[in-house]
């Protein structure tokens, strides 16, 4: 099934042909199984194929393929880089604080959001011809910064949000992972298709609220734009954080399912670099919604 993720909509993780014909696949690498023995087994070679069935399963260093445990790795990997990268962007931001300038530098935050950016296109549209593990590591890297800028910002506005924030997105994580082991919750046609349409009108509204803030139209006046409205004393962007963070979560579901379809497809084992890419962009994604639900909701106090 296809992801939203623009990170999965790469062939290897949904046709099984085209993941032995990309880079690194099998066909590609002019790899052709050895054929059939047509006659009797003699005594070595029924020991050693003895042996191999005794001996633990392959992993992925040793069949050149994408697993899960790998992924994990990867995706550990990744995680680790951009807390690194955070901790710089918070510290940066945080640098020139003083009792005679009060206010949070902006660069890391803007510097992260652009390079980051940036270099998600060119890995999302360099996959489909070479996945380039060193630009992913940059990513995250930038990701961290602008996550740590951003994070800094709103921890001076707001104390203890940004606990309160990874904690929440912590617990969103690990809850869909559950269910998503369990064989309780699973994508379907239907729910991608309602996803997808509530994904266009989401996006579609952010441009909208960007647009206008931009210009300074009243009607989204407030630190959050059209956001900071309320219907019936409700801040509209607690209505739609709740949306979001529920989209966030079934695109975690969406993301899980096309790193199993590439291992099943026997995709090559980069790959497990970009199953590590696309869980951190939706955990960023998650993180970052959750942390504006709270500021709106702190504001509010």
């Amino acid at each position: 099934m296809a992801s939203s993720n623009p990170a999965f909509n790469n062939p290897a993780f949904q046709d099984r042909n085209a993941a032995q014909s990309y880079p690194g696949g099998a066909r590609a690498a002019g790899l052709v199984p050895p054929p059939a023995p047509q006659q009797g087994v003699d005594v070595a070679a029924q020991a050693r194929i003895e042996g191999a069935f005794a001996a633990p399963p392959a992993g992925a260093a040793q069949t050149g393929r994408m697993t899960v445990e790998d992924t994990v790795h990867k995706t550990l990997a990744l995680f680790g880089i951009l807390v690194v990268g955070a901790v710089a962007g918070w510290m940066w931001t945080m640098a020139g604080v003083t009792a005679i300038n009060p206010n949070p530098s902006m660069a890391p935050m803007l510097i992260g959001a652009l390079v980051g950016f940036v270099l998600s296109m060119v890995v999302i549209f360099g996959s489909r011809k070479k996945i380039r593990p060193g630009l992913i590591f940059a990513y995250a890297a930038f990701e961290g910064l602008f996550v740590g800028g951003i994070s800094a910002f709103f921890e001076f506005l707001w104390p203890g949000i940004v606990v309160q924030a990874t904690l929440a997105t912590l617990a969103v994580v690990g809850v869909t992972l559950a269910l998503f082991a369990s064989g309780k919750v699973r994508a379907s046609k239907k729910a991608t298709k309602v996803f997808m349409i509530a994904m266009i009108g989401y996006l579609v509204f952010s441009l909208i609220n960007v647009g206008l803030m931009l210009f300074n139209v009243p009607l989204a006046g407030g630190a959050f734009g059209l956001r900071s409205q309320e219907i019936f004393g409700i801040p509209l962007g607690l209505i739609i954080g709740v949306l979001v963070v529920i989209m966030a979560a079934y695109s975690l579901v969406l993301d899980f399912d096309s790193i199993q379809q590439g291992v099943r497809n026997g995709a090559p084992r980069v790959y497990g670099w970009m199953g590590g890419f696309g869980i951190m962009v939706t955990v960023v994604w998650l993180y970052l919604e959750i942390l504006r639900i709270l500021a709106i909701l702190r504001g509010n106090d």
